[in-house]
């Protein structure tokens, strides 16, 4: 059974106050997350490993944006997000 049928799939939006490399302004982003909440049982046709993979699954979020462009309207180049970590667990 495939990881992906353990969760349900959103997007969602969070901001980040990243700064820009080029002209070192700091501005709020709005960073697009991938959601994935984990199903509250297992989906039919599992056998005993996959009881086990599901048992072990956490709701996680993982970011979907590397790169950004500045806000500054003299500088607007794209950028690295850094310093924001690209995945993390979520706690129920």
């Amino acid at each position: 059974m495939d990881e992906r049928a353990f969760y349900t799939e959103s997007q969602t939006t969070k901001p980040a106050t990243l700064n820009c490399p080029w002209c070192k302004t700091a501005e709020t982003y709005q960073l697009r997350w991938l959601l994935r909440k984990k199903k509250d049982r297992l989906p039919g046709g599992g056998d005993e490993r996959d009881r086990a993979r599901f048992q072990k699954a956490q709701s996680y979020m993982v970011l979907m944006e590397d790169k950004v462009m500045c806000k500054n309207m003299r500088c607007r180049k794209r950028f690295d997000v850094s310093g924001i970590k690209s995945m993390a667990f979520l706690t129920e």
